[in-house]
């Protein structure tokens, strides 16, 4: 390095010779940044000087402005700026060197040349006091890897925050669609889906629809026009008109009355919705079944209907509504049907009208309906009878436009054509159906597949019967015919034996495996592997596809099965530019058919409109309603069997020059008859709308209407007489479904069992045995279906005479879900928070006050004191209180070399008189400022302690309980006596031997003399192995640190004898690693006597002083710790409690990057008692959990415990106690050790008020860390002999909750009362079980019916009485993993949390356990309801013991296997469970278990490494630092902002390397999207050889920045 600095006066910087021009200026303390601006990293050189311990104390003769220019020089990083520098005289042993803010006169410079060697001294020498102020060194100090990581991670955080921006400015909306589309679809709602489409706003209506709207106005009108001519716009209008006039009624103080708009499918709920929205002013919502609204009590009906002018709604809702006197018509001022052609029969709209339109007697009160439909006939029948029916039912008068003209010009029509297609064979078996008719034809199940096989056959092909097998025989698909298999068999009043049903079970799974052999090939194109009918529609659809085009096409089928195949085919068969999809409807029963959700219909039609596919494969769900695009083609595949389903889907052909396909069979008479009937039935529905008079009066009436219910005159019906809720036949089977759904124990819905006698009906419904009725009976019908509803009527009259339906025909018996099971109860793992925190323990403060009149000892020694490298003597610790026996301090003396320090509290106190401690206190000070530089006030009622020498061979004598004569009263008395020893010319030489020596205007330079040399002087030059030192000329300047004019003015004795001494590297750390680097100091150092200070404290007692900094720090920290154990009233080993508490860097979680603001010589930090701590939490709240609640489900089980165990929760305790006081984030202090309660005279920080708050930044999930890790550090401290009460308080004090309120594991057994099951006697078959158990495992079961729960499968629920595993597996899961945590945590005791829990995930997957479950044969005593589960376990069992015996003896064979069924897993948790409860909560079974028979499979965990690196992101870690040698990467998360108009909150996550993206993913939480991108990252470096990838990302990363990284080495979970 390279320094310009001005001159005029001599001084010293960085030990380097140069000149200074020195001016008056005002001073103040800064520390002088020298950060070059080309540098990347943040280096500093804090000044500090050669005079004096303090920056503020160095002897300078006057102010001073230094400006030091430095230039890069070896090993040092680019400085090149001026820094101004004041100084100020503030003591002879101190100066200021002040703030860089004011600067003094310009000075010219000079070039000084580098020293190697001053360098290296001077980083090491002040990098071991930089903040100390009694060595005041110009400070160079070295980037440590901390601060390296922690300038990377801002950087990495900057560029990833640049990137983020820039990402969000440079998404377009069609990007963020398509983002949506591919990456976030999962995560869309339906209303989001909706809003996509853009629905249009209304700017001017047509003629037509003005026309319309007119009529509407005057009367209840039901509106007929053709699909997409725009009725909807119509009812907008009307709309408008009734709520400009609701207003004007409100504003007159009339009742308030609201519009519905009823549709039938929840599909067209929010399709209109959105709708509505863009083109209506008023509050508006929707709301469908899917919502949970029948659950809603009146009084949320109440506000929705107070908040909303409009509700839009399926028509169920509505009636339920009315139904339960929720509203009345009276409160509706319009009636909007869509669809209006629905009502008729018992459909919600016809029972709108029967139940509740027409009972209002009050016509005033009515409000206005409006009905929609393309046709107001949807059956073939007489249209103009069956039009005057629905005119009746809806009491409206159909209506249409007057000029049809006018609607043509307006709704493009298509173009219609006929395709012929060849005749197709009669249904007919394949060769695959034959063989399966041969084999199976005798089961009733598969006879409607066997029917459906065939029509394929003929309809489409062989190719697609066969593959309607596969579909049909699939594994989901068989387990649903086995199950009605199973309900058939169990319903059957004469049930056959069990033999018969276990047969049909096992034709169906060989069937189901005949199916899956088969070879099914790929389809042909030609018959017969494809039909004639999907030749010609081949040929259409390749027309249009044949090269790459916006066209669309829908083409519609009859069944779903139908689409389903055809989509499956045409993927095979279609054209490149043919993008096929299907749409089906939401039902789903049938083998074979695929379900469909709601929000995957959505989905479908977004595509649809945006291109991704282009034509759909349609059944009549796309006929109406759905706003679906205009199309260029519509091809009826199948026909139309009414009028209405052929208009409506030709409507969807409403694209210019678009074309409509009648697809029919050559020679089909009804074919040809279907197409003829149609276009006549439209032709006269015209001529009927037609000839309607303008002028006609409405049609229908009361008197019509109830001449239409003649039919149901004998139906009851049942009036609330409180509320008026109304119930009917056709209401009963909803409020009696609802109620059901009510019951707490997830009863299955109400069975109905209807006999024949005189040729009516009866039937009688029996309710779940929950239920308070559990029965009722019916009267007689000629129908079934009205028998059942007479049944239903029944039971729900019964339930509300009991009670047990409230006014409102609501069920009082709610179904509970566990409270908070929706609760936000995460924490932020960024948000921090300033908290106060402890710097001295209390018993100090305590203390304060008074004279002591006697005292206790501890003393402080070193367990090797050979490795201090020179004699040191014992020192006592003097207090007032007693210490508590704590642990020693490490502590780093040499390279390689360390010691304990031990504290030894002895038990007796002895009396002190005043005398004896104004010595004491003499000492104690003298410590202070000879060694420290440190002068406090003389206070003896604000000492919190006192030190003193001990005495040699003190052990002898320790057990005498007179702890007065361990103490070296003689030393006291010198040092009392004097204030330097003192050293003249006739001094013997041996006598300036072992002395502690102090430079008098350097506080920084002290020496250990080691002897005296003759044969030198102090003019003699200074040997080339001295400690280098400003002034190097002679052995005298060497010693004297006086600037040039004092140094001329003083005049030494040049016959003092010269001594060789050793420099004293002023290291207060000892608790941090001693370096290498530091070790290479040169310490050698030639003084004379004379200007030196000899001091009073015999170099013994000053070597030992030089380690009181670390001693009293780690003290002071082990007694803060077990003040957090006294506040919790716990009794925790100290070593622990600090662990605890010890968080020692910014990213303590960060476990995989290197540590940020790593505080060194901490010790351990809390994250493996944490992890332990976390473990023990979750069991210790599972046990209690299962004691108090045994009758509660598994799933209120798991809510209750996270309520308990969650971080929010433990965050709050610990708020509420103020426990982050107590928590140590900061390392060793050279300023925080001193003692409190006296007053700092001279040295830093003497300014500053002792009484001053501190405070530390804490995230919110690290205390909540704390938390756990106080309750491992509960558990560690007694865990060695079994006991475990300590960490049960310690869970009791920190959950803060009634869930666990026990103080020791005796506890919980108390807790537990025996259900009745356990206690019943046992059959034969349980007692059996319970017997083959004992002789396979060793166990005896006091209650077998106990164990029997553990076997019995939820699809078997109470089984004889007994209920399910799945109470006892809760349980067990935890228990197991505390067994497993242990074994872990215990023998491998260097092992990061991230490594433990990466191979726990081994130890308790499922994957394991079922084999394990294989291997002690637990599958085969499993009780279940489904043949399918037992094939399953079969298939799994066969498939492990295969590969074990393949595996040569290896312990991982069952990690070969496939993924097994999880009720395997399930059994052996359930079986621990079990055996806990039997043994009356004895863990000691638990671990016995373990060790029987988990721990061998994991005695070389090594094995499973590969099993835990499965997960993405550990998986990319473990590529990047183990296989690519690569430290320099981060995977960071973030929102993106909102855009389009979407609700969602992204989070984008990327993968940088080297500062650059390399992948980048977004979902709906910042977990996965980590996982998506690593996913991405892996998928790019898979392959990369080291050498091509450092060469691809400029990595240059060494072995040692990785080191850091490597698994293992630091912290737990990412």
């Amino acid at each position: 390095m390279v320094m310009m600095v001005s001159s005029s006066t001599e001084t010293d910087l960085l030990g380097l010779d140069y000149t200074v021009s020195m001016s008056p200026a005002v001073s103040s303390t800064h520390e002088v940044d020298l950060l070059g601006p080309g540098s990347l990293e943040s280096t500093k050189r804090v000044v500090s000087s050669p005079y004096g311990a303090d920056l503020e104390g160095l002897d300078f003769p006057g102010s001073a402005t230094t400006t030091i220019t430095t230039l890069p020089g070896p090993g040092l990083e680019d400085l090149s700026r001026s820094v101004p520098i004041m100084a100020q005289k503030s003591s002879p042993f101190e100066m200021d060197l002040c703030s860089p803010d004011i600067t003094g006169p310009a000075t010219p410079t000079m070039l000084l040349p580098p020293d190697p060697d001053l360098e290296a001294q001077h980083r090491l020498e002040v990098a071991s006091h930089a903040s100390e102020e009694s060595e005041p060194e110009f400070e160079y100090i070295k980037p440590t890897p901390q601060q390296k990581a922690m300038e990377s991670k801002r950087a990495y955080k900057q560029k990833f925050e640049d990137w983020r921006l820039q990402h969000a400015k440079i998404v377009t909306d069609e990007e963020i669609r398509l983002r949506e589309r591919i990456v976030a679809d999962e995560s869309l709602s339906v209303r989001e889906l909706m809003r996509k489409g853009q629905p249009s706003k209304i700017t001017s209506p047509r003629e037509y629809q003005i026309e319309l709207f007119e009529r509407a106005k005057q009367q209840n009108t039901i509106a007929v026009l053709d699909t997409g001519s725009g009725k909807t716009l119509i009812a907008v209008l009307l709309l408008r008109h009734i709520l400009d006039q609701e207003l004007e009624d409100r504003s007159a103080g009339k009742k308030h009355r609201i519009a519905f708009f009823l549709v039938d499918s929840v599909t067209l709920v929010f399709q209109q919705y959105e709708f509505l929205k863009v083109n209506l002013d008023q509050p508006i919502e929707c709301f469908c079944g899917e919502m949970g609204t029948d659950h809603w009590a009146k009084e949320i009906w109440q506000k929705q209907l107070g908040q909303n002018m409009i509700i839009l709604c399926t028509a169920e809702i509505l009636h339920q509504c009315l139904m339960r006197s929720f509203i009345s018509m009276d409160q509706i001022n319009l009636l909007i049907f869509d669809e209006a052609h629905h009502a008729k029969k018992n459909h919600p709209y016809a029972r709108i009208i029967k139940d509740h339109y027409i009972t209002e007697n009050d016509q005033t009160k009515r409000p206005r309906v409006f009905g929609m439909t393309a046709s107001p006939v949807d059956v073939r029948s007489d249209f103009g009878r069956s039009a005057k029916e629905l005119e009746v039912m809806l009491h409206c008068q159909i209506a249409t436009t007057a000029d049809l003209a006018l609607l043509r010009t307006s709704v493009s029509r298509p173009n219609e054509n006929v395709a012929e297609y060849e005749e197709l064979q009669y249904p007919y078996s394949t060769r695959l159906c034959q063989e399966m008719e041969a084999r199976y034809g005798h089961m009733e199940t598969l006879s409607k597949i066997f029917k459906s096989a065939k029509t394929v056959a003929s309809e489409l092909g062989e190719w697609c019967a066969d593959q309607l097998w596969s579909f049909a025989m699939a594994e989901k698909e068989a387990l649903k015919v086995e199950r009605r298999i199973e309900k058939a068999f169990t319903n059957e009043r004469n049930r056959k034996p069990v033999e018969v049903l276990d047969a049909e079970l096992n034709d169906l799974r060989e069937a189901q495996t005949f199916v899956k052999e088969w070879a099914f090939g790929e389809p042909t194109i030609d018959v017969p592997s494809i039909s004639a009918k999907v030749l010609t529609l081949r040929q259409y659809l390749n027309l249009i596809y044949e090269r790459p085009t916006d066209a669309r096409c829908i083409v519609f089928v009859d069944q779903r099965y139908t689409a389903r195949l055809l989509g499956y085919l045409f993927a095979r068969i279609g054209s490149p530019h043919l993008k096929s999809g299907i749409l089906i409807g939401t039902r789903y029963g049938d083998p074979g058919d695929v379900k469909v959700s709601f929000k995957q219909q959505m989905m479908t039609l977004y595509k649809f409109k945006k291109g991704d596919l282009n034509c759909l494969f349609a059944t009549s769900v796309a006929e109406e309603g759905l706003d679906i695009p205009d199309c260029n083609m519509v091809i009826r595949f199948d026909l139309y069997s009414t009028l209405i389903q052929y208009i409506q889907s030709r409507g969807r052909a409403r694209h210019a020059a678009s074309k409509y396909i009648h697809m029919i069979e050559k020679g089909n008479r009804k074919h040809i008859q279907a197409v003829r009937d149609v276009r006549q039935g439209e032709a006269v529905m015209r001529h009927f709308c037609e000839s309607l008079p303008a002028d006609r009066i409405l049609q229908g009436n009361d008197a019509d209407l109830d001449a239409a219910m003649i039919k149901e005159k004998n139906f009851r019906i049942f009036v609330d007489p409180i509320s008026g809720a109304k119930l009917t036949y056709a209401s009963s089977l909803v409020v009696l479904g609802h109620f059901v759904s009510c019951l707490n124990d997830g009863s299955s819905p109400p069975n109905f069992i209807v006999t024949a006698e005189h040729g009516q009906y009866t039937c009688e419904v029996v309710l779940p045995e929950s239920s308070p009725v559990h029965s009722a009976k019916g009267r007689p019908s000629a129908k079934k279906a009205i028998a059942k509803r007479s049944a239903a009527f029944e039971a729900c009259v019964l339930l509300r005479q009991g009670g047990h339906l409230d006014e409102h025909l609501v069920s009082t018996h709610h179904k509970h879900l566990p409270a908070m099971q929706n609760a936000h109860l995460a924490l932020s793992m960024n948000k921090s928070s300033s908290y106060e925190m402890k710097i001295k323990p209390s018993v100090w403060q305590d203390s304060w006050g008074s004279i002591p009149h006697s005292l206790h000892m501890t003393i402080l020694e070193l367990e090797h004191p050979e490795n201090l490298g020179r004699p040191s003597q014992p020192i006592a610790l003097l207090t007032r209180t007693r210490m508590p026996h704590l642990p020693g301090a490490l502590l780093h003396l040499q390279v390689n070399r360390t010691s304990n320090m031990i504290f030894t509290s002895l038990q007796d106190q002895f009396r002190i008189a005043e005398e004896h401690l104004s010595k004491l206190n003499v000492f104690t000070l003298r410590i202070y400022k000879d060694i420290f530089n440190k002068r406090f006030e003389v206070n003896e009622t604000g000492m919190s302690y006192w030190f003193a020498p001990i005495v040699e061979g003190f052990k002898s004598i320790i057990n005498e309980g007179k702890p007065e004569k361990l103490i070296d009263w003689a030393i006291l008395d010198y040092v009392n006596a004097n204030d330097f020893w003192k050293w003249d010319i006739e001094c013997p030489h041996d006598e300036l031997e072992n002395r502690y020596l102090i430079d008098r205007w350097d506080g920084s330079r002290r020496f250990w003399s080691v002897k005296v040399l003759p044969n030198l002087s102090p003019r003699d030059p200074v040997p080339d192995d001295a400690a280098p030192h400003r002034y190097m000329d002679t052995i005298i300047d060497y010693t004297v640190s006086l600037f040039s004019k004092s140094r001329q003015k003083a005049v030494w004795r040049q016959d003092q004898p010269v001594i060789f001494a050793h420099r004293i590297l002023h290291r207060l750390n000892w608790l941090d690693e001693y370096t290498e680097e530091e070790s290479k100091v040169k310490k050698n150092a030639y003084v004379c006597p004379e200007p030196l200070l000899f001091s009073a404290l015999p170099a013994s007692v000053a070597a030992m002083a030089y380690l009181l900094p670390s001693a009293i720090t780690r003290m002071e920290s082990l007694l803060i710790a077990l003040e957090i154990c006294d506040v919790l009233d716990l009794q925790i080993w100290p070593d622990l409690a600090l662990e605890a508490v010890t968080k020692d860097s910014d990213n303590t979680d960060e476990h995989r990057h290197e540590q940020i603001h790593l505080q060194r010589g901490m010790g351990k930090n809390y994250e493996r008692l944490e992890f332990i701590g976390d473990c023990f939490l979750k069991m210790a709240t599972s046990i209690s959990i299962f004691c108090i609640s045994p009758d509660n489900d598994e799933y209120e089980y798991h809510v209750r415990r996270m309520l308990l165990i969650c971080n929010k929760n433990l965050f709050n305790t610990a708020i509420n106690k103020e426990l982050y006081k107590y928590i140590r984030s900061a390392g060793f202090s050279r300023r925080n050790w001193y003692p409190q309660g006296i007053k700092l005279l001279e040295g830093k920080g003497f300014k500053k008020g002792n009484g001053e708050e501190h405070k530390h930044q804490l995230g919110d999930k690290t205390i909540a860390d704390v938390c756990e890790a106080l309750i491992g550090a509960a558990l560690l401290s007694y865990n060695s002999n079994g006991d475990m009460d300590m960490a049960v308080k310690a869970v009791t004090a920190l959950v803060s909750s009634p869930d666990h309120n026990v103080s020791r594991w005796e506890d919980y057994y108390k807790l537990y009362t025996k259900p009745l099951y356990q206690l019943a006697q046992p059959t034969a078959v349980q007692s059996n079980l319970a017997l083959q158990i004992e002789q396979k495992m060793g166990y005896r079961f006091r209650y077998p019916r106990l164990l029997m729960s553990a076997f019995v499968h939820p699809s078997l629920p109470h089984f004889g009485g007994i209920p399910s595993y799945q109470r006892l597996e809760f349980l067990g899961d935890s228990l197991l993993d505390m067994a497993c945590v242990n074994f872990l945590f215990y023998r491998h005791p260097d092992r990061d949390p991230q490594w433990l829990t990466e191979h726990k995930m081994a130890m308790v997957s499922n994957k394991f356990l079922a084999a394990l479950s294989v291997k002690l044969g637990f599958h085969k005593h499993m009780r279940f309801s489904s043949q399918v589960i037992e094939f399953q376990n079969r298939d799994y069992a066969t498939e492990l013991q295969e590969a074990e015996r393949d595996s040569n003896g290896a312990r991982d064979y069952w990690t070969t296997t496939k993924n097994p069924p999880k009720c395997l897993s399930d059994i052996v948790e359930a079986y621990l469970g079990a055996i806990f409860v039997d043994s009356q909560f004895d863990y000691c079974k638990i671990e016995g278990f373990f060790n029987d028979h988990i721990r061998w499979f994991f005695e070389d965990m090594s094995i499973y490494d590969t099993f835990a690196n499965n997960h993405p992101v550990t998986h990319l870690h473990n590529l990047l630092t183990l296989s690519l040698g690569c430290s320099n990467y981060r995977i960071m998360a973030s929102s993106i902002p909102n855009a389009a108009g979407t609700d969602i909150e992204h989070q984008v996550a990327v993968v940088m390397i080297h500062g650059e993206v390399i992948a980048s993913a977004t979902a709906a939480n910042s977990k996965n999207a980590k996982v998506k991108a690593s996913e991405k990252a892996l998928e790019k470096l898979r392959g990369l050889a080291p050498f091509e990838f450092r060469a691809k990302f400029g990595c240059g990363c060494t072995e040692g920045d990785v080191q850091g990284a490597k698994i293992g080495e630091t912290g737990a979970a990412i």
